[in-house]
């Protein structure tokens, strides 16, 4: 119950700051909710780890969310320029990096340009891309650097971050 309470007085700390600073009136109600959102389901995430990663993190809701937005669910898509496909959209370069990944690793699993193409193998991807990029599990950072890589803009990658968000709820 504790733990509750003082996510509940975070997100009150959140949202006073949000309206005293007065940051572009039209979005600060909509950027409190979001951030008091990520709050939740990145202390949901971590209770019970005393400040430890979760190597048991659950990604499903996120990778769902991102297969909503990139896809609409189809296995077979391809975006105009033929570079981004499969249901979630994967380009020749994350294929690259998650090869350059796994040698780094030691393994001798390497992932094709058709595993774009298999569900199981584009979620393989996206989960060894967070757990070599994004080891404390922040559902903002995969979200953003899905869409604008990793060194992702903020502002370039907002509306993507708002259309992944809402297909979370």
């Amino acid at each position: 119950m504790r733990a509750n309470n003082s996510v509940a007085n975070e997100c009150l700390v959140v949202r006073r700051s949000c309206l005293k600073q007065n940051v572009m009136r039209k979005y600060a109600k909509k950027a409190c909710l979001m951030s008091m959102f990520m709050m939740l389901v990145l202390t949901h995430a971590s209770a019970g780890t005393k400040g430890k990663q979760s190597s048991a993190f659950d990604w499903n809701p996120v990778i769902n969310a991102i297969i909503a937005v990139e896809s609409g669910g189809n296995a077979k898509a391809v975006d105009k320029s033929g570079k981004s496909c499969g249901i979630m959209q994967i380009t020749p370069v994350c294929v690259k990096e998650c090869n350059r990944i796994l040698k780094m690793k030691g393994s001798s699993r390497r992932y094709d340009m058709d595993d774009r193409f298999s569900v199981s193998k584009s979620k393989e991807m996206f989960l060894l891309l967070q757990s070599f990029y994004n080891p404390r599990n922040n559902v903002e950072h995969a979200i953003r650097s899905w869409n604008g890589g990793q060194k992702f803009s903020r502002r370039a990658t907002q509306r993507y971050f708002e259309r992944v968000m809402s297909k979370m709820k």
